[in-house]
């Protein structure tokens, strides 16, 4: 180690000393590992290799609105032992108490977080199976800087490679330019609309040029994601340039039928030119990080079919036929919205019955199309007498507004020839908070990652969580090396089909059930669908 330069050093020595906390074993000699761009350096916890804060991308200030670009090659061992920065965004909200407090902040943005975290059993040469985690957050907020999606325990179960990363979010990401302004300027935004999935790409083709200096297969890659995470990954199904990059998806409460029109993004790209006072793209590339946030709120930003890096929706007419042999996982909680709406208004936890038409109309007006809420209301109180005013509220807003493109995805991959596609639904209700939360968004992910007993706001922190967490965990890693989820230590788990619609259900007793909310299906199914944004 006698080259590191002397910024290396010192953050080298700052690591070993961050090593001796609890849970931490002190290592003699930090590991390092060969990319295609440099050295680097990370540590040892247990007997897993962690390395944070990888470039695999140039500071996006320097690209910005366009596509990315690789990294500067750097002599030397550079220390990556702590998360890069996050993607610029607006303030997410008061924390619901739900979540880890340490999940989601944003005390720490630069346009420089093209950066990525690997944890491994071993730089042996090994070629483990690699899972690729893309964080949530729609396309607007969140990073991957959080406890609730470290690998460790992931990795060190599976005997396999666990990878995440930041990348461009909202304005950064999605501002779609490329009709706007003089006519010469226009091809420097050409990729304005897609920068924040073209940044997705980038990382995968560096996961295929350098994953096997970190103990991975480049050729037993799965991509996996929640909610936004998820979105993502049904939009890279669908993207040429993506094709070959991975080879296994897994999508959690995130299903994205189709991306934005052209059309639309101009018109959210006019505005938000107007709310930054200027008016020509090239005027909005000069705006400072804090400017540019400041004068993008408001609006919704995801993927634009912009004929270069998406020709055409990932799920719509039909599915994508670009990913048709990639095996595909799709899972939903039962109640999404206990988190996704919940924590905005206490009160819908204690509704009475005739509350709850007008709070339907609020929060999910858009997703009933020609049903009034008092037969929405009407009919979850037929079907199922034993709910609460409350419950129903949850259930009629879990189903038209988070479940719905699920369906849609997982009934087009079933008769798309040659598909393999697995569903599941997470059943298990928290106990924590008096279990006010039930199955809601986002509880699945510490049961894959095996991080129950670390996220005890959550899971409860109980023991009864391990088994659930191995049984999930195992049908991830099995899916993980060779696309099918089934084997010991899970449940049989059919392919999903039509009509059978198996799905299976997690749970403190796991089992595959058909069609498991066939009603509610076909209520949904009467009310036409419209992606939210687009």
């Amino acid at each position: 180690m006698a080259d590191l330069d002397r910024r290396s050093l010192l953050a080298a020595a700052g690591a070993t000393a961050a090593l001796t906390a609890p849970g931490l074993a002190l290592a003699q000699s930090a590991p390092i590992a060969r990319t295609a761009h440099g050295r680097v350096s990370g540590y040892r916890n247990g007997d897993i290799l962690g390395f944070k804060g990888i470039p695999y991308g140039a500071d996006t200030a320097e690209t910005r609105f366009a596509a990315p670009k690789p990294p500067r090659s750097w002599r030397g061992v550079k220390a990556c032992t702590a998360f890069g920065p996050m993607a610029p965004q607006p303030a997410s909200g008061a924390n619901s108490g739900y979540l880890p407090d340490r999940a989601f902040t944003t005390d720490d943005t630069s346009e420089d977080m093209l950066k990525l975290n690997v944890w491994t059993p071993g730089l042996d040469g090994k070629r483990r199976p690699v899972l690729v985690w893309i964080h949530g957050g729609g396309f607007i907020n969140f990073s991957a800087n959080s406890d609730l999606y470290d690998g460790t325990h992931l990795a060190a179960f599976g005997d396999a490679v666990v990878v995440s990363m930041n990348h461009r979010l909202n304005s950064f990401g999605y501002l779609y330019l490329a009709e706007l302004g003089p006519e010469s300027e226009r091809g420097e935004f050409a990729d304005s609309g897609n920068t924040g999935m073209l940044d997705l790409v980038l990382m995968l083709q560096w996961v295929r040029d350098n994953i096997a200096a970190f103990g991975g297969d480049p050729d037993c890659v799965t991509i996996w994601g929640q909610s936004g995470g998820g979105a993502k990954c049904s939009v890279l199904m669908a993207m040429p340039a993506a094709r070959g990059l991975f080879h296994r998806v897994m999508t959690m409460s995130g299903q994205q039928v189709t991306v934005t029109p052209p059309e639309m993004a101009t018109e959210t790209a006019r505005k938000i030119l107007t709310q930054a006072g200027v008016s020509t793209p090239a005027e909005l590339k000069r705006l400072t990080r804090d400017q540019l946030i400041a004068a993008s709120r408001g609006v919704y930003y995801g993927p634009v079919l912009d004929g270069r890096s998406l020709t055409r929706h990932p799920f719509e007419p039909d599915a994508t036929p670009l990913s048709a042999d990639v095996p595909l996982i799709m899972g939903n909680t039962h109640d999404e919205t206990r988190l996704l709406i919940g924590p905005s208004d206490p009160a819908l936890f204690d509704l009475k019955w005739e509350d709850v038409p007008a709070k339907l109309t609020r929060a999910i007006q858009s997703y009933m199309g020609q049903m009034s809420p008092e037969a929405v209301t009407a009919w979850y109180r037929d079907k199922y007498p034993a709910y609460s005013p409350s419950e129903v509220f949850f259930a009629a807003t879990t189903a038209l507004r988070s479940w719905r493109a699920q369906i849609i995805q997982a009934d087009r991959r079933a008769v798309q020839p040659g598909a393999s596609t697995w569903v599941y639904q997470f059943d298990w209700k928290s106990p924590a908070m008096g279990g006010k939360w039930g199955a809601p968004h986002c509880a699945d992910i510490p049961f894959y990652f095996r991080n129950t007993r670390e996220m005890p706001t959550m899971t409860g922190g109980g023991e009864d969580t391990l088994a659930l967490a191995e049984t999930m965990s195992t049908a991830l890693l099995n899916f993980a090396r060779t696309g099918n989820p089934n084997g010991a230590g899970v449940p049989d788990w059919p392919k999903y089909d039509s009509p059978g619609r198996v799905t299976m259900q997690w749970d403190t007793v796991s089992r595959a059930t058909p069609d498991p909310r066939g009603e509610e299906r076909r209520l949904v199914g009467l009310i036409p669908y419209r992606q939210p944004g687009t």
